[in-house]
């Protein structure tokens, strides 16, 4: 199985130090520790981990409440909040962010263990009863096909605004509705026509001729804000100057 992928956002590095090491002994995977927020917002949507957690109080102007919003804008990431002293206006406005979890400071590493637990177990909950098409099947031209339920289900490839990976699957956002199909976004990638689809995150690829506006960091496609990796935006913009 692979591993969960952990996102620490502290700014006190020995407490952060702490908790990477107890989940590096729990088996899951930490894949940074960030002490300020706009490096956070950068990271998560560079590393797109499963879980991240979010001391509330930051060192400068702006707090982890704002950093979740950020990065909620991209990317619905599950957010378990670490807070001290927190008044319940603070608490309120936290709750906006819609977090799985909080966890009080000073905490026990068996609080941590607990209630990670918990919060993977409802993150599993909930991807398992979203419905899964069997796989992607194959394309042509100007479609592809996705196996349900004994039949072949046709996708037009011009109404699909982007695709989004999920580790094994793939999640197609169309004009209409969406897919969850089970394959790799890279082999996807292999079967639509770069003319017209390019990949700009590790984790996204976008239909070309959808996009609505391109900043210095994102995309934006139908009020959907993409993030744009750094290693991808050299092909975006040889794109944009072919236009």
């Amino acid at each position: 199985m692979e591993k969960t992928r952990i996102l620490i956002v502290e700014d006190d590095m020995i407490i952060a130090a702490n908790i990477s090491l107890q989940l590096s002994n729990l088996g899951y995977e930490v894949t940074g520790i960030e002490t300020k927020a706009e490096a956070a917002i950068l990271h998560a949507m560079e590393t797109k981990p499963d879980l991240i957690l979010m001391d509330i109080q930051l060192k400068g102007p702006s707090t982890g409440i704002d950093v979740a919003h950020a990065i909620r804008k991209y990317l619905d990431i599950p957010l378990i909040y670490l807070t001290a002293n927190v008044d319940d206006s603070t608490f309120q406005k936290a709750k906006e962010t819609h977090p799985f979890a909080f966890i009080a400071k000073p905490f026990t590493n068996l609080n941590l263990e607990r209630t990670i637990a918990l919060v993977e177990d409802k993150v599993k909950e909930k991807r398992a009863n979203v419905p899964v098409e069997d796989t992607f099947v194959d394309s042509q031209e100007d479609r592809i096909f996705i196996r349900n339920q004994n039949k072949l289900i046709k996708v037009m490839l011009d109404d699909i605004l982007y695709v989004e990976a999920d580790r094994n699957y793939c999640k197609i956002t169309t004009t209409t509705q969406t897919y969850l199909i089970v394959s790799p976004l890279a082999k996807l990638c292999d079967k639509v026509d770069p003319r017209h689809f390019i990949r700009i995150h590790r984790s996204f690829v976008v239909n070309f001729s959808k996009l609505d506006a391109v900043a210095e960091s994102f995309v934006e496609v139908k009020g959907k804000l993409i993030p744009i990796g750094k290693q991808y935006k050299e092909d975006l913009h040889k794109m944009l100057n072919k236009v």
